[in-house]
């Protein structure tokens, strides 16, 4: 932000600098003025016309690309022992930018165990459901809408669909996936996310969506959770996460701070940046939170109040931590002055 501001400042002055060269000329302003609507609304016309494009893009199928022997070969790699140990096969497939729409061809490929697919064009990935020796699966910037013919895939342990249009999380039903990487889709809701079939799941991003609440999140062995960046206006459900050590939730809609829970015994790190909190009283409702030691609260409309470190300390005086800043000893002295004086103050004062 420090670096953004000093920009703006420079430009500002240059900006100066350069009105005050200039003579007045009303007429000449004025002909601008009129040019520079018609230009606006000229531009505003090119951007709708081509958001309308892009819209009947995503619509439209793209032409039929099937992945090749060719391809495979150019792909494969990695050659290991088949699981009875008396033969040999690739277990690794990295397939990346062909435009791919089509990967039946797979599903013959049983040993396949990493597969990487990203940068194509797939709306289906159900023939990768018979490879169940999968551990990995990367399918980012694809034109996902649903991942629900993937089938169990019972050792997949991490999966990254990023950049896609996902809608709803059918189908993400893997036991032993540890790491699911969402980014970027056109996700509204959580409550499909069949939580009991991902006992193991530790990681989980979500940003660049378009939630609204974070209900659905019934994810007890959960570590980590990224919500940055969607639309968010209210915490529910975050009891359940009694193993969450760090949450981000940068660039929402919240305004208050309810729905932190006492269960929340694991959590260390919290980031609110870039949210719509204006009271700092806000801050005691994170007093649940036994092990919190790390808060960023920067660019929500609290931090222009008199006293925010300060007053932040008093409510949580386990926080080592605020926004980019560690406490120093000066401060935390000063926090535990001010907290005993305004006790004794209150306690005079009945």
């Amino acid at each position: 932000m420090v670096g953004t501001t000093a920009m703006s400042d420079a430009e500002d002055e240059v900006l100066d600098e350069e009105q005050e060269g200039e003579e007045p000329l009303e007429e000449a302003n004025e002909d601008r003025e009129e040019g520079g609507e018609e230009e606006d609304e000229d531009k505003g016309e090119e951007k709708e016309e081509e958001e309308e494009e892009e819209e009947k893009e995503k619509d439209e199928p793209p032409p039929h690309v099937p992945l090749t022997e060719e391809m495979l070969k150019e792909g494969l790699s990695l050659l290991c022992k088949t699981g009875n140990g008396l033969a040999h096969a690739y277990v690794k497939l990295e397939v990346n930018d062909k435009e791919l729409t089509d990967i039946s061809i797979l599903e013959s490929f049983i040993h396949l165990r990493y597969v990487d697919l990203s940068q194509n064009s797939l709306r289906d990935l159900s023939p990768l459901a018979s490879l169940t020796h999968l551990l990995s699966l990367r399918a980012d910037h694809n034109q996902l809408v649903s991942v629900s013919g993937l089938g169990e895939l019972p050792y997949l342990q991490r999966a990254s669909l990023a950049q896609n249009r996902i809608l709803n999380l059918q189908g993400i039903a893997h036991p032993r996936l540890e790491s699911l990487n969402l980014i970027g889709n056109e996700l509204r809701s959580l409550e499909s996310l069949d939580c009991s079939r991902l006992n193991g799941l530790h990681t989980l991003e979500l940003r660049g969506n378009k939630l609204q609440s974070t209900v659905g999140l019934y994810l007890p062995n959960l570590r980590e959770l990224y919500l940055a960046q969607n639309n968010i206006k209210t915490l529910e459900g975050l009891e359940n996460l009694i193993h969450l050590t760090s949450l981000h939730l940068r660039d929402n809609q919240l305004e208050t701070l309810d729905g932190f829970s006492q269960n929340m015994l694991a959590l260390q790190y919290l980031n609110l940046r870039g949210n719509l909190i204006s009271r700092l009283q806000e801050v005691e409702k994170l007093k649940v939170l036994p092990m919190l030691r790390a808060l960023v609260l920067r660019e929500n409309p609290c931090e222009e109040e008199d006293g925010y470190r300060l007053e932040t300390l008093i409510a949580l005086p386990r926080l080592e931590r605020l926004d980019k800043d560690f406490f120093e000893e000066e401060e935390r002295t000063e926090a535990e002055e001010t907290q005993k004086s305004r006790m004794e103050d209150g306690i005079a004062e009945s």
